[in-house]
């Protein structure tokens, strides 16, 4: 990461964000473009599609803080010293907000009043939604990512850009993320899972997640349906028999290894490519953090898929065969390509360029059909998504279909990749925005 932190700034400083990224504010979520040039729509939700819903949502929050004054819990308090300790770091945060342009929409809220200008703001910010668990608003204007939405505009910014790249940067971020996560993680997040407004089992909410009754293990007789806290509802399992492999078992057969809506497809993958300055370019040595296998991989394939904040978030086997090696890869949390601007929207449309450099865990799999052989899988943690649980070791054999991990807190974005040699063919189905179901079959290899 670090080796290549310097072309990263060079890139942030001559590299100006697209005019329709930037300035576009009001543009429908969803709305970005693959590699081909296909148009994609993609409805994530984790951020609001109307940039005036986060707005509001935000005027609401810095009026709390400002009223209630509440002390920083020890790892705000942290994060601040850290900042306030080295003048390189102060001055990043310093400018990452005085480099918001003064003009609309960026220079005030839907309400008329200014938007968060200083750091401190966005400190007292991260100390209040540390203790509270997402609401559910609507479909599409939940506020899931409640962090990133108050990043929204400074990290799109050259100094945001260059500040959240930073390793030290986001070793505290984990720090925040990681709190964050046991109050999720905890019985009293639960109560976002009530059944009136804003509540995650609410009829709206039930009728956005669609067949979830039909779907999902649960039990309507207890209180939050059965689940002890936030993460645990959106670690949820499905029912037995809701999400089968296809049968008979066929070993040409690769399945979906998530509950996702197909991101990109990518063939002759370089090993080495400026994924910072091309949209979805994929750079192997940097996705695979240099591992001993990046060579097997050079010139093949690379499949993603994102998985949206109402969706299932856990992962299973694309193949059957044996777990040779599993990666944990520390990274970024609110890192956005320098080609994205500054938009709620920018870590949603910098999908390519996370998987290399977010935070992230590889699987590696050897298929027992030779002619598929060695395959990853990538979990990408993304802004709040900070935790990726692996449920198996290395050596293990595993089956097609079975769970291998999950998301936890959410979900993010993830990838299959094939060595050039696995001459993969993708089922119809596997069309850029279309939702494919687990354990579905994307694609086939001749035995």
């Amino acid at each position: 990461m670090a080796s290549s932190f310097l072309a990263f700034l060079r890139a942030l400083w001559t590299t100006r964000p697209k005019k329709d990224s930037s300035e576009t504010i009001a543009e429908k979520e969803g709305d970005t473009s693959t590699a081909s040039g296909q148009a994609l729509e993609i409805r994530t939700g984790w951020m609001p599609q109307d940039p005036a819903v986060l707005n509001r949502w935000l005027s609401k929050k810095v009026e709390q803080v400002n009223a209630k004054n509440d002390p920083f819990v020890e790892v705000i308090q942290q994060f601040q010293k850290f900042i306030e300790s080295d003048a390189s770091i102060l001055i990043l945060f310093q400018q990452m907000f005085s480099q918001v342009p003064n003009y609309a929409p960026y220079d005030k809220d839907t309400w008329g009043k200014p938007s968060v200008r200083d750091y401190m703001t966005m400190l007292r910010l991260f100390n209040s939604v540390l203790t509270e668990p997402p609401e559910f608003t609507s479909k599409h204007a939940s506020v899931a990512f409640p962090i990133n939405a108050i990043l929204s505009w400074p990290m799109g910014t050259p100094a945001g850009k260059a500040a959240f790249y930073l390793p030290s940067v986001n070793e505290h971020f984990r720090n925040i993320l990681n709190a964050r996560g046991e109050f999720l993680s905890s019985p009293a997040s639960a109560v976002a899972l009530s059944h009136g407004p804003g509540g995650w089992l609410s009829e709206e909410a039930l009728a956005a997640m669609g067949g979830f009754t039909e779907d999902f293990i649960h039990d309507s007789s207890k209180p939050h349906w059965g689940f002890n806290s936030w993460d645990d509802f959106f670690t949820r399992q499905f029912k037995e028999g809701r999400r089968p492999v296809p049968t008979p078992y066929d070993p040409r057969i690769v399945v979906s290894p998530c509950e996702s809506g197909v991101y990109n497809i990518s063939r002759s993958v370089l090993e080495h490519d400026l994924f910072w300055l091309k949209e979805n370019a994929y750079s192997l040595a940097d996705m695979l953090a240099n591992h001993e296998f990046v060579p097997r991989f050079a010139g093949g394939t690379v499949y993603q898929a994102w998985l949206s904040a109402l969706s299932y978030h856990r992962w299973h086997a694309p193949v059957s065969g044996t777990v040779v090696d599993i990666d944990f890869v520390p990274g970024t949390y609110y890192s956005s390509s320098p080609v994205v601007g500054m938009s709620p929207l920018a870590l949603r449309n910098s999908q390519g360029y996370l998987t290399a450099v977010a935070t992230r865990v590889n699987i590696y799999f050897e298929s027992d059909n030779p002619n598929i052989g060695l395959v990853c899988f990538m979990g990408v943690g993304m802004a709040e998504v900070s935790s990726c649980e692996v449920t198996v070791k290395k050596g293990d054999r595993v089956v097609q279909g079975q769970e291998t991990g999950m998301f936890h807190f959410g979900g993010s974005t993830s990838c299959l990749i094939f060595r050039p040699e696995t001459k993969i063919q993708f089922t119809d189905v596997v069309q850029v925005g279309q939702q494919i179901k687990l354990n579905e079959a994307i694609g086939f290899v001749d035995l």
